[in-house]
């Protein structure tokens, strides 16, 4: 095979992509990411080993998250930046090792290559077939992809200026420990708790740091429309781009729109002054092939999730920023302090026309913690009198696979004495469904990105609390969750980390579990897959 990845849900034939990626990566792709991740293992063993002190070696431990960053599921398919990146990170790799002594480091810490022929014959003997064991492999890729999700988290925290050093310790501990054969089933078991540990932290931190600057999310009903001036449509996680954007777009006669996860935005007060914020144009990443079209105007990807563009005319209009990146587009880079020039997309902007409205109305969000608390009596109330039944937690992703379907499917056919809790671009496929309200509290309550599900958890502890409960798991709150990529991964394993058990996990379970892992999952956990919608709704309404 040419290249293997199984780190998404949409792997192919649901056991690894060995051809072609479905997200669109190429085979150089694929293996220049595998070399970035093995360089960053050969860091981190230099740091354990070294026992090098995290607080020292800033550079290097903001190189590391982005390196990872840079290889989530179509986050970046700019194979030149991935080489790049690679360079880089073996130079701070040798510098590293120059800070230690009389102390043996494996391949991953000592190899080199001299240019792109000797990177991808190096990366084809360290991907993820490297491990030959299927348990170990497969244990010690849930602990790569979990730190991918939470080297995204920690990125954008460090964008606003906020970071725990503790989390990347852990990140260095985890990394080296899967090159350490002598580490046992167990023993990544139990490591890849910790990871669940770490990705709590580092989802808190993610929180801190957006409410710290941009206040705490309110209840915001959110314009799906359009206006007849020039738009820039911005996607993504980073809210840091998103600010800038907006200072430079005021007074210009541009306007500014989110698409996909940045629909949130619109829920935190700070981004309420700006009256060229506009709105939200269409829906989930998957459909930027069709309303990149039709929007007209510049997009600008802070983060993933890009799909490679069927024409050459929208490839001229998108610009990636931060870890993201596509090969022709241009990449807008910040300044020694952090600052970065849109002026290039808010040129083009005004030589576009007005997007085109593809839907009108309005949907409504912002229900994170703080939000929640404040309605906290009206909900305890509704549970106490039977009003609500049961909370669903419908976070996660959204996908291109027609399985998907099942989601929305579900979401009209529950009860309408239960409340759906979502966050992450899952709520797709139900947000914009009329489900109606209980005594004023809606029947979809949107907390915001896939990292607000750290939301949904401390509303779940809040309500343990509330009701004087032993255990988070006897709530009458069931998770059905969607995945499609790393972050969701990490949030799972948050997740479990904090004891909840019974999750529901689909469309599909990940390929990169093996027979054994998911059995130790299932018997643990009670992970389980998806079935049929009538029959899964029996099983969670205890029926």
């Amino acid at each position: 095979m040419s290249m293997f990845c199984y780190q998404c849900q949409e792997a192919a034939k649901g056991t690894g992509c060995q051809v072609r990626g479905v997200c669109g990566k190429n085979e150089e792709v694929a293996k220049l990411q595998d070399l970035l991740i093995y360089v960053s293992k050969g860091i981190s063993e230099i740091v354990v080993k070294g026992k090098l002190e995290v607080k020292s070696i800033s550079e290097v431990n903001h190189q590391v998250i982005k390196s990872l960053f840079i290889t989530i599921t179509n986050a970046n398919f700019d194979d030149n930046a991935i080489e790049r990146e690679i360079i880089k990170t073996i130079g701070l790799r040798n510098e590293l090792k120059g800070q230690v002594s009389n102390i043996t480091f494996g391949d991953a810490a000592e190899f080199e290559v001299t240019d792109r022929a000797s990177m991808l014959e190096k990366a084809s003997k360290v991907g993820v077939l490297s491990t030959e064991n299927e348990d170990i492999r497969s244990l010690r890729e849930m602990i790569i992809y979990g730190l991918k999700g939470m080297a995204a988290y920690t990125h954008h925290a460090l964008n606003i200026g906020k970071e725990d050093l503790d989390i990347y310790a852990f990140i260095y501990e985890a990394l080296a420990s899967t090159l350490d054969d002598s580490l046992s089933a167990d023993d990544l078991v139990a490591l890849t708790l910790k990871t669940g540990e770490f990705g709590v932290k580092a989802l808190a931190l993610l929180d801190d740091a957006n409410t710290s600057k941009y206040g705490n999310p309110e209840i915001t009903n959110v314009n799906i429309g359009v206006r007849n001036n020039p738009g820039i449509l911005i996607s993504g996680h980073d809210l840091t781009d998103l600010e800038q954007l907006l200072e430079q777009t005021k007074g210009t006669g541009v306007d500014v729109y989110t698409h996909c996860e940045m629909l949130p935005a619109h829920y935190y007060p700070v981004f309420k002054k700006y009256e060229n914020f506009a709105g939200n144009y269409g829906g989930s990443w998957w459909q930027q092939l069709t309303e990149f079209e039709t929007f007209n105007g510049p997009i600008l990807f802070t983060t993933n999730c890009i799909v490679p563009p069927r024409s050459e005319e929208i490839r001229k209009r998108i610009f990636t920023s931060g870890a993201s990146g596509y090969p022709g587009c241009i990449h807008i880079t910040p300044d020694e302090n952090g600052k970065k020039d849109f002026s290039e997309v808010i040129e083009m902007a005004k030589q576009c026309k007005p997007p085109t409205e593809i839907e009108s109305g309005s949907i409504v969000g912002g229900f994170a913690h703080n939000q929640v608390f404040t309605l906290a009596d009206k909900v305890v109330d509704a549970v106490k009198s039977g009003a609500i039944k049961k909370f669903f937690v419908m976070a996660g992703c959204d996908g291109r696979m027609k399985s998907r379907e099942y989601y929305t499917e579900f979401a009209e056919n529950l009860p309408k004495d239960t409340v759906i809790l979502t966050a992450g671009c899952a709520k797709y496929r139900y947000n914009k469904l009329n489900l109606g309200d209980i005594g004023g509290i809606p029947r979809v309550l949107d907390a915001g990105q896939c990292n607000d599900s750290y939301s949904l958890v401390v509303i779940a502890l809040k309500l343990k609390e509330i009701f004087g409960l032993e255990d988070v798991n006897e709530l009458p709150i069931a998770y059905n969750i969607a995945w499609y990529e790393q972050k969701a991964v990490i949030v799972l394993l948050a997740l479990l980390s904090l004891g909840v058990k019974n999750i529901h996990l689909g469309p599909t379970l990940p390929a990169f579990l093996s027979p054994n892992v998911a059995k130790v999952l299932v018997e643990k956990f009670g992970i389980a897959g998806v079935g049929q919608i009538d029959d899964d709704i029996k099983l969670f309404m205890g029926a």
